[in-house]
């Protein structure tokens, strides 16, 4: 299990992702989710995975070493896809590609196919965008209604980013209320824990402003932690009691 969000605000994008994998209780291991491509000043693309670690590992280096494309006859990569349509189009044939390769072998063991990646970046001359896809290859774009996407274990964190995300919030609220919603996931699920991945960039910039690995004792997630717990009690002794009568 894992948790990876993306919001995408006016003023630019914020991804994140945490790097545990579990394959058993004593089995728990460190592995980077949160994968970025990227020439500064022409296209910064982040991708960020979930699911089965092989098979996105597989996706993952099939868009960095390549793909031939059989209309084509060309051999594509994420840092040649002249836009994040596009970017988002080999994505789904990558993964169609490890699925028709690893596909009868994982069933013929029983296992899924499970994997969902957020795509999100920008190529210069064109918009800033974020897609999440599917384990078959198919995917969605990211709306100014519903200014982000989560892929892993999403339900502790979604409650958070719904009450405070809009497409006109800050980058710098943006962000912070993502570190929120994972922390609240951190909080009621065990399989998704630190360090997390932090990926900043303004939109037209085609670069990050932020690149950044939160190490368990960091302090100011450490503080964040500490104050929103604080916030909640605060919160839920400011309210007044249900005017229902005594309960006894």
């Amino acid at each position: 299990m894992t948790y990876c969000c993306g919001i995408l605000v006016r003023e630019g994008l914020v991804m994140l992702a945490d790097t545990r994998t579990n394959a058993g209780l004593d089995n728990v291991s460190v592995f980077r989710k949160l994968h970025v491509f990227a020439v500064p000043g022409e296209r910064i693309i982040a991708v960020a995975s979930a699911g089965n670690l092989s098979l996105s590992q597989s996706v993952l280096s099939m868009l960095s070493e390549g793909m031939d494309n059989p209309e084509t006859g060309e051999r594509e990569t994420l840092m040649d896809a002249p836009t994040m349509f596009q970017a988002a189009q080999r994505l789904g044939r990558a993964i169609r590609t490890v699925h028709r390769a690893e596909g009868p072998a994982l069933e013929a063991a029983d296992v899924k196919f499970e994997l969902s990646f957020l795509l999100g970046g920008q190529i210069k001359g064109g918009r800033l965008r974020l897609f999440m896809m599917y384990s078959a290859g198919n995917f969605i774009e990211c709306t100014r209604d519903t200014p982000y996407l989560q892929i892993g274990e999403h339900k502790y964190g979604k409650p958070v980013l719904d009450r405070a995300v809009t497409y006109d919030t800050d980058l710098d609220d943006a962000l912070k209320i993502s570190l929120v919603s994972v922390d609240s996931t951190m909080r009621s699920n065990l399989s998704v824990g630190m360090p997390l991945d932090v990926l900043v960039t303004r939109r037209d910039s085609c670069d990050a402003q932020l690149a950044y690995r939160i190490e368990p004792d960091e302090p100011y997630f450490k503080d964040l932690r500490q104050r929103w717990s604080a916030a909640l009690r605060a919160a839920h002794a400011a309210i007044p009691p249900p005017p229902y009568g005594t309960i006894k």
